[in-house]
Order: C-alpha cells, then sequence, then structure tokens
C-alpha cells in the first residue's frame, strides 16, 4: 500500500462522540467475501436527508472530521475498509479519539488517525464539510484556516504508515535478523540427534 507523506484535500464533519463500528459498517456486510465494495456501505443504516455525509458540501471529502470515541465496539477491519473505500485517506478526531482495536486495524491498512484537543478539533468544526486541509505526517500537524495545529503519534506507527507497511510487511523490514537467529537457535526444534529431547522427556 502506498506511504502517507502529506495530503490537502476537502473535510466531511460529522462530529458525533461514539461512533460504534457497527453505525460505520453494519454487521450483516460482514459476511461478504470480498475486500472490496464496501465504500457505499459506510454508514449504511444512518444515510440519508440530514446525514453530514450526505451533504452536498461534504461531496468528494477526503478527511474526515469525528468526534471522541471513534470506532468503539466489535472489531471488524471492514470498518476501515468501508472509510478508505469511499474516498477518506485521514481521520481527525477530538481526544481521547479512537478505540484501541480499531487504531490497530487503521494502521494496518494504512489509514492515518489523528487526535487533536478540544481547541484545535473545534476549529475544524468550525471550519465545516467542505473546508480546505491539510495533514501533514512527517511534520504531524493539521493545517485549516492557515493555522497548524500539532499532533501526536507513536513513532513505530508513523514509521509504518509512512513507508506504507501492513504488520507483515514491517516484520519482514527485519527478515535478515529473523533468518540469523532462526539459524543459530535450536532448542526447540533440533535437527538430527533427539537424544537430548529424549532423555529430558524420560527424567
Amino acid at each position: 500500500m502506498a506511504g502517507f507523506q502529506t495530503h490537502t484535500g476537502k473535510i466531511a464533519v460529522y462530529s458525533a462522540d461514539d461512533v460504534d463500528t457497527d453505525r460505520i459498517i453494519p454487521a450483516r456486510y460482514l459476511s461478504r467475501v470480498d475486500r472490496s465494495g464496501y465504500g457505499d456501505l459506510l454508514f449504511a443504516d444512518v444515510r440519508g436527508d440530514g446525514f453530514p455525509l450526505d451533504a452536498p458540501e461534504a461531496d468528494g471529502a477526503t478527511i474526515l472530521v469525528v468526534g471522541s470515541n471513534f470506532g468503539c465496539g466489535s472489531s471488524r477491519e471492514h470498518a476501515v475498509w468501508a472509510i478508505q473505500q469511499a474516498g477518506f485517506v485521514a481521520i481527525v478526531a477530538r481526544l481521547p479519539g479512537y478505540s484501541d482495536i480499531f487504531r490497530q486495524n487503521a494502521a494496518n491498512c494504512g489509514l492515518l488517525l489523528v487526535e487533536l484537543g478540544d481547541g484545535p478539533h473545534g476549529e475544524l468544526v468550525s471550519a465545516g464539510s467542505g473546508s480546505e486541509a491539510t495533514v501533514d505526517l512527517p511534520e504531524q500537524f493539521v493545517e485549516v484556516g492557515g493555522t497548524r495545529h500539532r499532533f501526536e503519534i507513536g513513532a513505530v506507527v508513523k514509521g509504518q504508515l509512512e513507508a506504507g507497511l501492513d504488520l507483515i510487511g514491517a516484520t519482514l523490514v527485519d527478515e535478515a535478523k529473523i533468518d540469523d537467529f532462526e539459524a543459530g537457535w535450536d532448542s526447540f526444534a533440533p535437527d538430527g540427534d533427539t537424544t537430548a529431547g529424549q532423555e529430558a522427556s524420560n527424567a
């Protein structure tokens, strides 16, 4: 997957708190066998007149501004897929922003999660859907209306997102070290002579 550096795009504001994964992608869609086609199902049970993402000014938005505790509830990677396939590359929440499982799923799929305090987050909400914002991961800021708001992110997740690595890819960065370790480690599965293991089991 592509690494994340800097992105400028329109924001869509859906600032409700405690939005759980069943609202993001209803459970009845989890039996699908494909990993595609989820974008049209994002918030399927609450879309319609008056829903913020259906407002004309939110059309084409790529940065989703939400409330706190976004992605709570049951674990489902499909929630992240739906957000990404609907065109969003980053989410900006109000601290405390996200559930732990949703946070991990997002990192593994390359979706940037940003958390801001009340004041900076409120500025994005006040700017409203359709406003332009820039998210800069290397420098760790969100800019809207000419004002930059710094955000914190763990170094490991930051590096993973910048490099475009999922958990397997992040592990394989150290493939040579893993190979060296396995080549010199025989205490668990020794080759050839199993006398030591037999003696241990007979003791």
